[in-house]
């Protein structure tokens, strides 16, 4: 099946410098966002604490819930509404996630403390705890800075791998890439506030590997390509046909990953959405930039050969 037609061409050189402008312009964005406006929002598993998911009434609102917390002295708590659902035998159709920022130490008992309080506030029966995880100060720290050495593991192996297979020239339009598409991907949950934690890392290592994956076919096809052909060449014009004809390839499998994650983003629970939201940005920053910004890197940093 091909959604190209075979031998087309498209001068995809031609508008390298606004792809180059545009992606410049989403990376101060990103950026910006990141260092002076909002920052991270970690999630327990890099900032520390308790958080609690529970079910409740649909009657129950945010504001219901946090005046019967009042009592415990955690005003501090953000209260986030996660999912509705058809009612229950017990009534409950509403989950919210309560976060705290407590010290694991403490998890268990306010945890049990939280699930009477509800209790008492709305029914025995109709507060129900789905799951409660508590992380400590320590082990946060531990994990949100192995968390990011794993991306720069990443990058690095990927760069020597590339480096020994290509030459330098390619390696370094595919890790300038790979820049790219996490520092976009990681902007848009800063300046949404989405929560990043390990689920999110796992989805930025999938996004890297399936963005270098693609990259790796269309510098295939090119060095195919410049050995095939004998005598002077143009650079732009192998790049064109090369990309041209692997375009095909590419969108039949940047839909099908996209398809799948639209799935899980709309059909797979509060638990693996902001992951499947990360994925949903990765196919579609890392699909445009193997075509437009690893190759026409690439072809930059061999101007001054033949």
């Amino acid at each position: 099946m091909e959604f190209i037609r075979p031998n087309i061409y498209f001068d995809f050189m031609k508008v390298r410098n606004y792809a180059f402008a545009a992606s410049l312009l989403l990376i101060v964005i990103s950026l910006v966002s990141l260092i002076f406006v909002r920052g991270l929002n970690y999630g327990i598993d890099f900032a520390g604490g308790t958080e609690i998911q529970l079910a409740v009434p649909a009657s129950v609102k945010t504001e219901d819930l946090r005046n019967a917390l009042k009592p415990l002295g955690i005003a501090e708590a953000r209260i986030q509404s996660v999912s509705s659902s058809g009612g229950t035998s017990t009534g409950i159709s509403t989950e919210y996630i309560i976060r705290i920022a407590k010290s694991s130490e403490a998890g268990k008992d306010l945890t049990s403390q939280i699930e009477n309080t509800l209790r008492d506030a709305f029914g025995k029966d109709k507060v129900d705890i789905r799951r409660a995880d508590m992380v400590g100060a320590a082990v946060s720290k531990d994990l949100k800075e192995k968390g990011f050495l794993s991306l720069l593991y990443a990058w690095i192996g990927i760069l020597i791998y590339l480096w020994w297979r290509f030459e330098f020239s390619y390696s370094a339009g595919a890790i300038i890439a790979l820049v790219h598409d996490v520092t976009i991907t990681v902007g848009i949950f800063s300046l949404l506030g989405k929560e990043m934690d390990l689920t999110i890392i796992a989805a930025i290592l999938t996004i890297i590997g399936y963005s270098v994956n693609d990259t790796v076919v269309v510098f295939d096809r090119i060095r195919e390509n410049i050995k095939k052909k004998e005598g002077s060449q143009d650079i732009y014009t192998v790049v064109n046909e090369s990309v041209s004809q692997t375009l095909s390839r590419t969108i039949l499998t940047s839909l099908t990953v996209f398809i799948v994650v639209v799935a899980l983003f709309f059909l797979g629970g509060s638990i693996i959405h902001n992951f499947a939201f990360a994925l949903i940005i990765g196919v579609v920053v890392g699909t445009y930039s193997s075509i437009f910004i690893a190759s026409p890197i690439m072809v930059l940093l061999n101007r001054d050969k033949k």
